[in-house]
């Protein structure tokens, strides 16, 4: 009897599930939308709205029964919420850059202005900088969550918000069967589809001559597929200026996830440089590289700064040939920032299409933090999240200027991004979650301070 109840029910739900996916497939192929994945956030901020009365009102209620000094603590804590976003627990005197450690005075006066002799005292402060900085430095904190302004109902950022409230258990409650149990199956359906005809159509291509045709076809196979993945994490991208694409040279932009890819893919043809990887990375990287030119090093290779500096001029040379995504900075971060750009892709002597991409975090964390995830980990909260909601900006086309080396052309390009994206212009090295700091920038401190001292 419940085995055949089971049969039934799998058989209504299977005609409408059909459909939908062959609409979905359809309207991808077209790169047209019916709007309902906009009309779907629009919702999904009005119960924002609502949790975040819901819990306003209590804590307001929970402020009035405590006694005069947790309320102000309380009050201390909304407000470096409000002003910081939650991401700054130290409020200091001074404009100051920094990094595990390392504290670099920064003075908008004139250094004449500041000059002293050395006290013994000036010892503490130095000691008051660097248990500050062990708190909290530029660093270390892009990457970790980006702090949000009121709870999106996600139990992994809940805090147990979900339990103050009946309306809101039920209301989290249900987004959670939503997100589960109808989202993520949906979701698994379109991404299945859209790699294995990923795979399938780069492969066919791979077996035409080259030209014309081939070329055309590939762009509009590309196109197609990245858009059904795009919606197999229910993605909604806003593209500003697309007069500016890049239509061949490189095309630079600001990195948070894998997912990257996928979101500028949905807008544009581009082709990739990146390391040869196995597993079923390393099918996709095969089937594409058939159909038009990627570069994939081997791991032996990618040190080798010259031989990849030769392979990309030799490819934005031929102009036949899609323009080059490259994600400069090497590592994510969790899109508050831009950090240090390699110059390695401003070696080349090309034009230079940067891109800013920022994320609505209010939907779902975007950013891998690789050191704690796994691909599949951070892929699986993706598609369990609300949806994926972004905008991207295509930037004018730069070109080095005249006496401009590598490193300040490619600083110049990442303030433009920055800018653009509203994100934070940092200096600093990505690859300090993963290495250790250089003794020349420990010196930088020294440097600035022995600056200020008076010497008769």
């Amino acid at each position: 009897m419940g085995e055949q109840l089971f049969i039934t029910l799998l058989s209504l739900c299977f005609a409408p599930v059909v459909s939908v996916v062959i609409l979905v497939l359809v309207l991808a192929s077209l790169g047209k939308s019916l709007g309902i994945r906009r009309r779907y956030v629009r919702l999904l901020l009005q119960v924002f709205e609502f949790g975040k009365e819901k819990i306003s009102r209590y804590n307001k209620n929970k402020q009035n029964g405590d006694d005069s000094d947790e309320e102000d603590a309380n009050e201390n804590t909304k407000t470096l919420c409000e002003n910081g976003n939650g991401l700054n627990v130290i409020e200091r005197d001074i404009s100051i850059s920094y990094s595990k450690g390392i504290r670099i005075q920064s003075i908008s006066t004139d250094i004449n202005d500041v000059k002293k002799k050395f006290d013994l005292s000036d010892i503490m402060y130095f000691a008051k900088c660097g248990v500050e900085t062990i708190i909290e430095d530029d660093v270390t904190q892009r990457f970790s969550a980006e702090e949000l302004p009121s709870w999106n109902l996600l139990s992994r950022t809940s805090y147990g918000y979900h339990y103050i409230s009946l309306r809101l258990t039920i209301i989290w409650g249900l987004g959670f069967l939503a997100r589960y149990f109808v989202l993520l199956p949906f979701r698994l359906i379109l991404a299945v589809l859209g790699i294995g005809w990923l795979i399938v159509c780069t492969a066919f291509i791979g077996y035409l001559p080259a030209g014309k045709f081939k070329r055309e076809l590939n762009q509009y196979v590309s196109l197609m597929c990245f858009r059904i993945l795009s919606r197999a994490c229910s993605a909604i991208v806003t593209f500003h200026n697309s007069e500016n694409k890049a239509k061949n040279g490189i095309c630079v932009a600001n990195h948070t996830s894998p997912i990257d890819v996928i979101v500028l893919s949905c807008d544009n043809c581009y082709a990739l440089v990146g390391q040869a990887q196995g597993g079923l990375l390393g099918v996709l990287q095969r089937a594409m590289a058939r159909a038009t030119a990627h570069i994939w090093f081997e791991r032996s290779e990618v040190k080798d700064r010259h031989l990849v500096t030769k392979r990309l001029k030799e490819h934005v040379d031929d102009l036949d040939k899609l323009p080059m995504l490259i994600f400069p900075e090497g590592t994510c971060i969790n899109n508050t920032s831009v950090m240090m750009f390699k110059k390695g892709s401003f070696e080349v002597g090309t034009t230079i299409y940067p891109v800013a991409i920022k994320y609505d975090h209010r939907f779902g964390d975007a950013f891998w933090n690789s050191s704690k995830q796994g691909m599949i980990q951070h892929l699986l909260n993706i598609m369990t999240s609300w949806a994926v909601v972004c905008d991207v900006w295509y930037l004018p086309p730069m070109s080095k200027l005249d006496g401009e080396d590598a490193v300040e052309f490619a600083n110049r390009v990442k303030s433009e991004i920055a800018r653009k994206g509203g994100l934070v212009d940092l200096e600093w090295d990505g690859q300090l979650k993963r290495a250790k700091v250089k003794d020349s920038w420990k010196e930088k401190p020294q440097e600035e301070y022995s600056k200020m001292l008076k010497v008769d």
